[in-house]
């Protein structure tokens, strides 16, 4: 049987996969939320007595199984699992965060930067995630044709679903470049999409996350703060008009989280920031397993050199100043006796038997340094600095001493740098937002071209679907 998260998004053998896509795949994720058969919900063949999205969609339980799986399919695979194979690892070693040891298929040509269009990586991260915005269609159209669900889970999982959709299209526009936003579930819609300008991606972001903020509720469903409220969503919202140069939307929607303080309290404890309980942390994903921990502790840690994988290069290394925290609890030695290297060590549990850590998408400390920077453009350089200052003083550092505008952005691309390293490829964006990305990785990356700053279409996307082309210049 064909395994939908190495498929495509626009083409699949009609005969053999169309009721799952049309009907089954909520089911099918059901059945894998209740029952952990198997590791992929298309690995089964349908039950004898089948039970239509309609069906799932009546029943409260059945419809939050179909939300929570796609949260586990996020954490598994694609652009935010913590594996080797999402955006955290690849973008270290596609920039200046991560040198690469391994035997990861695709890791040198991420390392060299000499992807192709035929890289299995970017096909896989490019279906993978679509895989995942069509389960999220897939719940928004289930609830819509819901007859029974009470209009507050109705409202609940349709926020959430929201929430995704634009979650994982921000992350494939700030990848792929221009690329299609996929709202439904219509197979013929679908396979003849066409991509759209990152701007309108951006702003068709911000509308399925200005209506999940209608939607949503202001508390968490769980303690654990794995499934989302208003203010994940008012955090992601944050980050969007931080991209799209929306100074005083950005520093809003950063202060409606960070003003929220019944809620949230900033962690100054840096040995405690990654914990599963940090009241700093806004969204995260639970592992797979009750005493599991991160897929990212398993991914950066190593206890002897040389490095099974990779370690943080030695020009990370040495930008952090002889007072800064950060390199004494979040970074990690391992020698040899001859050499030694660094790995990552925000996330320290790497198979206790014990649940400490969850995977944090969202915290407090990037709201600061968003809130930060749109106040810098906007000119509240006063605001700007207090921000700035909130994360240096956790990381045991002095106040800042830049003083213009553009001394205050370039001190937070700094503090961006040493705050958010290996975290979902939060480098290699912010070098292209600052207009920086071609003379800095120009000077340490050998072969470091100006078309670097996007992957790939996938080649076998582009034959599937004439209406994605053309190809993102240089490949």
């Amino acid at each position: 049987m064909k395994n939908l998260n190495r498929g495509t998004l626009y083409t699949w053998n009609i005969k053999n996969t169309l009721w799952r896509l049309g009907f089954g795949v909520v089911w099918l994720l059901f059945l894998a939320a209740i029952m952990n058969a198997c590791d992929s919900f298309v690995d089964v063949d349908l039950p004898n007595s089948q039970l239509t999205a309609n069906a799932v969609f009546e029943e409260k339980a059945t419809a939050n199984a179909a939300m929570t799986d796609i949260y586990s399919k996020i954490r598994d695979a694609g652009l935010l699992t913590g594996s080797p194979n999402g955006l955290s690892h690849l973008l270290g070693i596609y920039t200046d965060e991560l040198d690469f040891y391994g035997t990861l298929p695709s890791g040198p040509a991420f390392y060299n930067n000499s992807l192709l269009a035929s890289n299995a990586d970017v096909k896989d991260l490019w279906n993978t995630t679509y895989n995942q915005i069509y389960a999220a269609n897939a719940v928004i159209e289930g609830v819509a044709h819901s007859v029974n669900l009470a209009t507050a889970d109705r409202e609940q999982l349709t926020g959430e679903a929201l929430f995704v959709r634009a979650l994982l299209h921000f992350n494939l526009a700030n990848v792929y470049g221009n690329v299609p936003y996929i709202t439904t579930t219509d197979y013929a819609v679908n396979r003849v999409a066409v991509r759209i300008p990152v701007a309108t991606v951006y702003a068709n972001a911000k509308a399925d996350l200005e209506q999940a903020i209608v939607l949503l509720p202001a508390g968490y469903l769980t303690a654990d703060r794995t499934r989302p409220n208003k203010d994940v969503a008012h955090a992601l919202l944050a980050r969007v008009d931080l991209y799209a140069g929306l100074w005083n939307e950005a520093s809003n929607e950063a202060s409606a989280v960070l003003n929220n303080t019944g809620v949230y309290v900033y962690e100054e404890d840096l040995d405690k920031i990654f914990l599963k309980e940090c009241t700093s942390t806004i969204w995260q994903l639970a592992p797979g397993f009750n005493s599991g921990n991160t897929l990212e502790a398993m991914t950066f840690n190593f206890m002897s050199g040389p490095p099974p994988l990779s370690s943080l290069t030695t020009d990370f290394m040495n930008i952090f100043t002889a007072n800064d925290q950060r390199k004494v609890h979040w970074t990690q030695a391992v020698t040899d006796g001859t050499t030694t290297w660094y790995h990552p060590y925000k996330y320290k549990d790497s198979g206790t038997g014990t649940s400490t850590e969850y995977s944090i998408i969202f915290r407090l400390g990037e709201l600061y340094l968003i809130r930060a920077e749109a106040r810098a453009h906007s000119g509240d350089l006063i605001g700007a600095k207090e921000d700035l200052n909130v994360i240096r003083h956790t990381a045991g550092l002095a106040d800042t001493v830049a003083l213009t505008q553009a001394e205050i952005l370039d001190a937070i691309l700094q503090e961006r740098r040493l705050e958010l390293f290996t975290e979902f490829g939060h480098r290699f964006f912010d070098l292209k937002r600052f207009n920086s990305i071609q003379p800095v990785l120009s000077a340490v990356k050998p072969g470091w071209d100006a078309h670097d700053d996007l992957f790939p279409i996938p080649q076998t996307e582009l034959n599937l679907n004439p209406h994605l082309l053309p190809q993102n210049p240089g490949y």
